[in-house]
């Protein structure tokens, strides 16, 4: 039974990233999916997992803290000494979301700040607001202190051309903004053949390789056999249960939690199906991963 499991609050977005699905609009559930996880799917869900799963994620496409039963369905994980993460945009963070988020017993919270200035931050979360961001790092660390919580604040910083520039500085005023943790990560790009301007320069910070024709490619990975598969799942806020988080388009779904039960989908033919065709790199999903 899966030991992790990333469970996905909301599947909408007020930003508009260049890279991401639902940002961009084009994930081909988008426009009919079920906006936010209700109460009684994750009761569901909660109930299945908990005797087996050590970690829950609580995002997937989406910005989880615009589903306003967040910090309750933390609370109730926690209670089952589930660890907890959350990974937001920030922008939907309030005063009072960051004191019921640190009550809520939730383990790890990721901000997304991809820049040190307004430029460099809306190349990428276009629609967003760095100002936002820094005001929501100060509410966090100031709710953290009120409370007493033993929450780490990750402040994660994606590797762009954009912002590259200020990676040292960054790495010298991330505990000054509020966090506990800087995350500088490799960023995941879908249309990488032809390159892309936000390509950092360096190659040692891209997930991609430019080859002697022009063209790019992924990056080999150090190991064929995909340990995620075996040991968790994402679940949608319909209850459709997928393989990980590289299936953004839920063209691998299990089935769905509200017609079976997570045990009869997690070993289910679907499920073994694709795990041996994954094996083999059969999947487009593969292609371009990076675990």
């Amino acid at each position: 039974m899966p030991v992790f499991v990333s469970v996905e609050p909301a599947a909408i977005c007020q930003l508009h990233c260049p890279q991401c699905p639902v940002g961009q609009n084009n994930q081909k559930t988008h426009s009919t999916q079920q906006p936010f996880l209700s109460q009684d799917l994750w009761q569901r869900v909660l109930e299945q997992i908990a005797p087996w799963a050590h970690t829950v994620q609580f995002y997937f496409q989406g910005e989880p803290l615009l589903n306003k039963d967040l910090p309750h369905f933390i609370a109730q994980a926690h209670q089952l000494r589930l660890y907890t993460i959350v990974s937001t945009n920030a922008q939907a963070l309030t005063q009072d979301l960051a004191l019921q988020l640190m009550q809520s017993g939730l383990s790890r919270i990721i901000v997304s700040m991809d820049g040190l200035t307004e430029d460099s931050y809306r190349a990428y979360r276009i629609g967003g607001s760095l100002d936002k961001t820094k005001q929501a790092l100060r509410w966090l660390r100031e709710a953290k202190q009120q409370t007493g919580a033993h929450c780490t604040i990750e402040l994660q910083c994606l590797k762009l051309r954009s912002n590259e520039h200020e990676w040292a500085d960054l790495r010298k005023t991330y505990k000054a903004l509020g966090a506990d943790l800087l995350s500088l990560k490799t960023a995941q790009f879908y249309d990488y053949q032809q390159g892309n301007e936000l390509m950092p320069t360096n190659e040692k910070d891209r997930r991609y390789t430019q080859q002697k024709d022009g063209s790019w490619h992924r990056k080999p990975l150090p190991h064929k056999a995909c340990p995620r598969i075996w040991r968790g799942v994402v679940i949608t806020t319909e209850g459709d249960v997928l393989p990980c988080c590289y299936d953004k388009d839920h063209a691998h779904a299990y089935g769905n939690i509200n017609k079976h039960s997570l045990r009869q989908l997690f070993h289910n033919k679907q499920a073994d199906t694709f795990r041996r065709q994954a094996i083999a790199y059969r999947h487009a999903i593969c292609q371009n991963c990076w675990q």
